[in-house]
């Protein structure tokens, strides 16, 4: 394992990149977007040079690291992974033209994984022309801080496959822990229904968005209110997980919010827009 490919370079996608160039892997980050290549190298950058500052990375690694990091808006660039990680829109038609095109042009032996958190990795597996080196990774948010990996095998995936993305994953620094192909997995499956529920509170006027995480994180210990981690994750990707979770189990705590989506019809997206339940003055990485 030498050469991993990320595909997509939103907040998920800049965070698994700078996991694998951090692990020592020469990276390929693919996005169709220009602008959001530019932008995740120099957010990888400014974070790392946070890194070396906190004491937390020696400095005369961090020229290495980025020169592993490759953008690249060509998917011909991904060809030659050995592994690739998918982090794009939670939409399964989405999803499956990504790997139908990845399937053209990677090698048979090149591992496919999704960092979805909540479709199933089966029926993802299932437009991926190769559900046999298929396997689920979801990175725990923000990835670049944050260790947790939730593994979850599809109904075909093979026992090598799984064996050798366990093995990249303990690789790239992190803790895995295994699940099964439902959904939500572990994390979100409490994770989206108790955003919501602050997001109701908001919308019922109980209290303001900083009293809310002041009062979670003070009495629970969490480094980071929900309010801050929609903003974070962006009120965008919080509807589409609502919308897949919901209409996967239909449980009415999973559905989203109206207040969500009238702040996404705002522009208010959270922290890559400027706006969200609190307001940014830059639109840096978490812990840059």
């Amino acid at each position: 394992m030498r050469k991993v490919g990320v595909v997509g370079c939103g907040t998920m996608g800049a965070g698994i990149a700078i996991v694998s160039a951090r692990a020592g892997f020469e990276t390929r980050v693919f996005d169709t977007r220009q602008e959001a290549i530019v932008k995740a190298k120099k957010n990888a950058a400014d974070f790392l040079q946070k890194s070396v500052e906190r004491g937390r990375l020696d400095a005369d690694q961090l020229p290495l690291i980025m020169d592993r990091w490759h953008g690249s808006s060509d998917f011909a660039d991904i060809a030659d992974c050995d592994f690739v990680i998918e982090a794009v829109l939670e939409d399964l038609h989405v999803k499956h033209a990504v790997f139908s095109e990845l399937n053209k042009l990677c090698a048979n032996e090149t591992i496919f994984a999704s960092n979805t958190s909540t479709i199933s990795i089966t029926e993802i597996a299932g437009g991926s022309g190769r559900a046999d080196r298929f396997v689920g990774m979801h990175f725990c948010l923000p990835a670049q801080l944050m260790k947790l990996v939730e593994m979850s095998p599809g109904l075909n995936t093979s026992a090598k496959t799984w064996s050798v993305a366990w093995n990249f994953a303990l690789a790239l620094g992190q803790k895995p822990v295994k699940t099964q192909d439902t959904p939500g997995f572990v994390l979100n499956y409490f994770l989206i229904p108790f955003n919501n529920d602050a997001i109701r509170l908001v919308e019922q006027g109980v209290a303001e968005p900083g009293e809310i995480d002041k009062a979670i994180k003070t009495a629970m210990g969490y480094p980071m209110g929900p309010l801050e981690l929609v903003d974070l994750i962006g009120t965008d990707t919080q509807r589409l997980l609502c919308d897949a979770m919901h209409g996967l189990t239909h449980e009415s705590r999973a559905a989203c919010p109206p207040l969500v989506r009238r702040m996404i019809a705002a522009g208010r997206l959270g922290k890559k827009s400027g706006r969200g339940f609190y307001e940014y003055s830059d639109q840096k990485m978490f812990g840059a």
